[in-house]
């Protein structure tokens, strides 16, 4: 973690899962900066938006983004 800011790093994992999805990155809506709990909407016009926890590492909210997408009705290429 970086002051609360996300990181190079946590764009690299969150574009991981959500290229993964087909969801095309210019629909992808990051904060920069981290707030608990996290939050992963779908926005009116299909934008996702995602606020990234301060606490807890990226891999473990990249586990948490992957289970709403497919929650959402997102299908995971392998």
């Amino acid at each position: 973690m970086s002051d609360g800011i996300i990181t190079m790093h946590d764009m690299e994992v969150i574009f991981g899962v959500t290229d993964a999805a087909g969801i095309d990155r210019e629909a992808v809506r990051v904060e920069l900066g981290r707030e608990d709990p996290g939050t992963i909407n779908k926005a009116a016009g299909g934008m996702l938006e995602i606020t990234v926890p301060e606490t807890g590492t990226i891999e473990d909210f990249a586990g948490r983004l992957k289970g709403e997408l497919l929650a959402l009705g997102y299908a995971m290429e392998e």
